[in-house]
């Protein structure tokens, strides 16, 4: 994938019904169904059977079995509530009748209301003065593990640029941060909210992991440990547009039990909160079970 429209060929199912959707997959770096395709393929089909102009809030979902890229992904939609105020979906995804995924999606009608949000980082460089994931394969190819620049060389129609590169050869213990710029390429058309939140939740599953590895990077990295997403929540404040970089600020409170703890904070160039994450993850030494 190189643009926004062939990811959004990848987000927008085909109808099957009223309530089921089926969906495609395309590989994004690992041999298994990438968990943000599936939490924004859902989140498309939850979509499909709001009919009251309600848009998403918040969702909460599983991650229980690994994906298979070659297998249609099938969704169905279970109509939860439509309440006064608040609608709620529950959304199960299958392979071959194999439930793989499960999330519940809740969409609010617009109301007035109180208005804050923490501040963003104010010490942080900007995006035009880093370089992007294509500007670290170019510049350090023949030093990159072979494990990194094969995930790099992957097309995505998505800039990341980390605002620390940390040196891949330097086994060193890390504070437990990460902050990300990231922008889509080419030119964006005008997007409404709701394909807006759907991108936003497939950008979200990546690099929330890394700030877990972190602490632990003299002696674990992707190469000598097991990873798989485990749970994703995501709660949405504000519109915003694709038309300038965004920040994900994210940071891990724990890793414990082979399990790695991360939460984040998405924001516009301009300091606007526009949503949060929050997400757990295996993180098993490989050869241990």
């Amino acid at each position: 994938m190189t643009s926004v429209d062939d990811l959004l060929g990848l987000l927008v199912l085909d109808k099957l019904s009223n309530n089921e959707f089926i969906g495609l997959s395309k590989s994004a770096g690992s041999p298994n169904v990438f968990g943000g395709q599936v939490l924004a393929q859902a989140i498309n089909a939850a979509y499909r059977t709001i009919t009251n102009n309600r848009t998403l809030h918040s969702l909460h979902a599983y991650f229980l079995e690994s994906g298979h890229l070659e297998i249609p992904i099938h969704y169905e939609v279970t109509v939860l509530r439509d309440g006064g105020s608040f609608s709620v979906r529950r959304v199960t995804a299958s392979q071959k009748k194999k439930v793989i995924f499960i999330l519940a999606a809740s969409f609010h009608k617009t109301e007035a209301g109180y208005s804050h949000h923490i501040e963003m980082k104010s010490n942080l460089r900007q995006p035009e003065e880093l370089l992007s994931w294509t500007d670290i394969l170019r510049k350090y190819n023949n030093f990159l593990p072979n494990n990194i620049k094969s995930f790099f060389e992957i097309e995505r129609p998505i800039d990341f640029k980390p605002t620390v590169i940390a040196n891949p050869l330097d086994r060193r213990d890390l504070p437990p941060f990460n902050d990300v710029w990231f922008r889509l390429k080419g030119n964006v058309k005008e997007l409404d909210l709701p394909t807006k939140q759907q991108i936003l939740t497939y950008i979200s599953d990546y690099n929330l992991l890394v700030s877990a590895f972190n602490p632990h990077a003299s002696k674990a990295h992707w190469g000598n440990t097991q990873t798989a997403s485990l749970d994703h929540s995501m709660w949405f404040f504000r519109d915003f547009n694709y038309n300038d970089w965004l920040l994900f600020s994210m940071e891990s409170p724990n890793t414990y039990g082979a399990r790695g703890f991360a939460r984040g904070d998405i924001f516009t160039r301009d300091g606007k909160l526009v949503a949060s994450v929050a997400q757990e993850g295996l993180m098993r030494p490989k050869g241990q079970r």
